[in-house]
């Protein structure tokens, strides 16, 4: 069976993590997660996994380790972080809003709030996973800076801050622009760059022909299909965005 459209975003999740070596992994939503636990099983063995409280985990949720909170703060101020969050608003500098819709004096929606999102940005590498793609969340200016982008993170003096990736539904886009804007890196199969640019909120940076996503390989087919996600999760996220 061919891989499926969430079948490639796993993929293009994981390779966020390529090359990270001991970094704690903080995937946030289905897909991230998979993608997160299918690096540490094949390209990213160094991978540091947690349960999201104190401890640390192999691929298949057993215990292997302890993380107390002081030692997780220490990994998260020292850039030994990745996180792949989620984002209601994103703009073209990677500015990320996950608080609110409209004015935060009188909004027209109220979302998750700030939580965590400042620290992450500014402390260690952070990138996203956008399971619908849209005007609604790729727009020109977010309402509400959650998650600080580019545009902003040289002004506080960010030592650790990075986007490395976005990924969505449509594509995988980085910032290696010269005013370090979004970049469309790689298309998934059947979508063209005209279907990413009329779902995008502001001109997308485009270099030459854009290649396509990187298609799973035999083994990570038979590790997603198999041992990580055999209800078939993932199906139900990408589907039911898309």
């Amino acid at each position: 069976m061919s891989p499926s459209r969430a079948e490639y975003c796993v993929v293009a999740c994981a390779e966020a993590w390529r090359g990270d070596g001991e970094v704690l992994a903080a995937p946030m939503g289905p897909i991230p997660s998979l993608g997160a636990r299918l690096a540490r099983l094949t390209f990213s063995p160094d991978l540091l996994l947690t349960d999201g409280e104190a401890m640390l985990v192999r691929p298949d949720g057993t215990v292997e380790g302890w993380l107390p909170y002081r030692h997780h703060l220490a990994l998260v101020a020292g850039g030994r972080r990745h996180v792949m969050m989620g984002a209601s608003q994103l703009d073209r500098y990677g500015n990320q809003n996950i608080s609110c819709i409209g004015d935060w004096a009188r909004p027209a929606r109220q979302l998750l709030g700030v939580r965590g999102a400042p620290v992450n940005t500014l402390n260690n590498a952070t990138s996203y996973w956008v399971p619908r793609h849209s005007r609604r969340v790729f727009v020109e200016r977010v309402d509400m800076v959650c998650g600080v982008g580019y545009d902003r993170a040289g002004a506080v003096g960010a030592a650790y801050h990075r986007i490395p990736r976005v990924v969505s539904d449509l594509g995988v886009f980085d910032f290696a622009t010269p005013d370090r804007s979004m970049r469309l890196v790689s298309l998934h199969p059947g979508v063209s760059v005209e279907e990413v640019r009329a779902a995008t909120g502001f001109p997308l940076a485009v270099t030459g022909d854009v290649p396509p996503t990187r298609e799973p390989t035999g083994a990570e087919l038979a590790l997603i299909r198999e041992v990580l996600d055999p209800g078939g999760t993932r199906e139900r996220e990408v589907g039911a965005a898309r």
